[in-house]
């Protein structure tokens, strides 16, 4: 079986603040647990975004179990919870797995078109 590099970036609590309040470009977190079902249906979902938007956005993951002063500052009661910050502050809020057509759906009203002209 052959794998390809996931492009989803890995934040934990001491990461948290530099890779994602401060970063210059939107910020997807996924904040999960390893013992999560429908996290693992998102999972693969999540890699091809972050693989189809990367111009546009960061795909992070944070482990809740491993990092949980960040899920207890950032609200996260439910796992999975996909949490977008744009420049520090979040912008959106989706608990629960969802298929991939929707979750780009409710991303594409809050992420910035890149490469268009008029």
């Amino acid at each position: 079986m052959t794998t390809t590099a996931s492009a989803v970036v890995t934040v934990t609590d001491a990461t948290f603040d530099q890779l994602v309040l401060r970063s210059a470009r939107p910020v997807l977190v996924d904040f999960w647990a390893p013992w999560c079902g429908p996290w693992r249906q998102l999972a693969p979902v999540l890699d091809q975004i972050a693989h189809e938007e990367a111009d546009r956005l960061t795909v992070a993951k944070l482990n809740t179990d491993e990092n949980p002063a960040t899920m207890i500052a950032c609200n996260v009661l439910a796992a999975p919870t996909l949490q977008l910050y744009r420049e520090g502050e979040l912008v959106k809020e989706m608990v629960g797995a969802r298929p991939k057509r929707r979750l780009v759906q409710e991303l594409e009203d809050v992420l910035p078109h890149v490469g268009q002209t008029d």
